[in-house]
């Protein structure tokens, strides 16, 4: 990872993130865009861009801008950070390797994924597929629970109804697409959530959740937290399932065996590979060959879906 300032303006730092080729960017963008916050993300141009903020020490947030596209002849992202979190560019480039799932071994993923007849052809047509990650843990979450029993279409439009509800809109921000600030759990613990979208036990799971967030309880974006604590308190909170939990595992905590195996469009590509893993207990006992890269393979079962349907399904 290398870091330099722009020679045009100091606030403006660029940020090399290498990774293993191959590094499959045009899908990792369409998982993002797919699944973008209005006004808080987007994807443009062959660039992930959002408005960030980053702990400047004493309890304080500094803010700025986050673009982030593939290097044309390097192996490498690169990073542009705008306004005073560039100051912060080591930590924060730390936190972008997670995010886009950059020390993954593909070549090690593929091999073994590929043993599986079933995986050949997938990980034929696309050896370099990553687990997009989060910018924010609190903000995957939220988006889980939105998520449950909808389209990710569906979930997009309420969490932007909860971003205007409970966010903040940034003055003066440079990019309009970018210009709101994810709520921060405390706001979205107290927001006012009637006529949101959901029903009356989701939004009372999510204002829990928000508060055992807000309270310190749970640090989802700690990387040195104990993934198996946080996996069973998400676990033991009402209306979090094991779905819920494996997803955030897979993308914010960064397990690359978690295994949603109960996300309805996985369940359906596999039946359709064979009936008898329409149970439960077929189903286990086959994932169990994928060990350790579940997350990969449920990966590669959704951007089957996604190709074939040409968009973000899945996830």
């Amino acid at each position: 990872m290398s870091a330099q300032p722009d020679g045009a303006a100091p606030d403006v730092v660029t940020i090399e993130l290498p990774f293993v080729e191959p590094y499959d960017w045009p899908r990792v963008l369409r998982f993002f865009a797919g699944r973008a916050t209005r006004g808080v993300e987007t994807v443009e141009a062959g660039a992930y861009r959002r408005a960030i903020e980053w702990p400047d020490g004493g309890g304080i947030h500094v803010a700025g801008t986050l673009s982030v596209a593939r290097h044309p002849k390097k192996a490498c992202l690169v990073a542009t950070l705008e306004g005073a979190v560039s100051r912060h560019a080591r930590a924060i480039g730390t936190h972008l390797a997670r995010m886009f799932d950059l020390r993954a071994d593909a070549p090690a993923i593929r091999a073994h994924l590929g043993r599986d007849p079933w995986f050949a052809p997938l990980v034929a047509a696309a050896p370099g597929l990553r687990v997009p990650g989060t910018w924010s843990g609190f903000e995957l979450v939220v988006r889980a629970i939105v998520g449950q029993q909808v389209s990710v279409k569906a979930a997009s439009t309420i969490v932007g109804r909860l971003v205007e509800r409970a966010g903040t809109q940034l003055t003066d921000h440079p990019h309009a697409d970018t210009a709101w600030r994810f709520p921060t759990p405390a706001a979205l613990a107290a927001a006012d959530m009637e006529k949101i979208g959901m029903p009356g036990k989701r939004v009372a799971a999510l204002q829990g959740f928000a508060r055992e967030v807000a309270s310190g309880a749970l640090p989802l974006d700690d990387p040195h937290a104990d993934r198996a604590e946080l996996r069973a308190a998400l676990l033991a909170m009402p209306g979090i399932g094991p779905w819920t939990v494996e997803y955030v595992a897979m993308r914010a905590l960064r397990d690359a065996d978690a295994w949603p195996g109960t996300d309805l469009v996985l369940m359906q590509a596999l039946a359709a590979r064979d009936p008898s893993m329409a149970k439960a207990a077929a189903l286990r006992a086959r994932a169990e060959a994928w060990r350790p890269y579940r997350a990969y393979a449920a990966l590669h079962l959704w951007n089957e879906i996604a190709d074939r349907a040409g968009g973000a399904k899945g996830g």
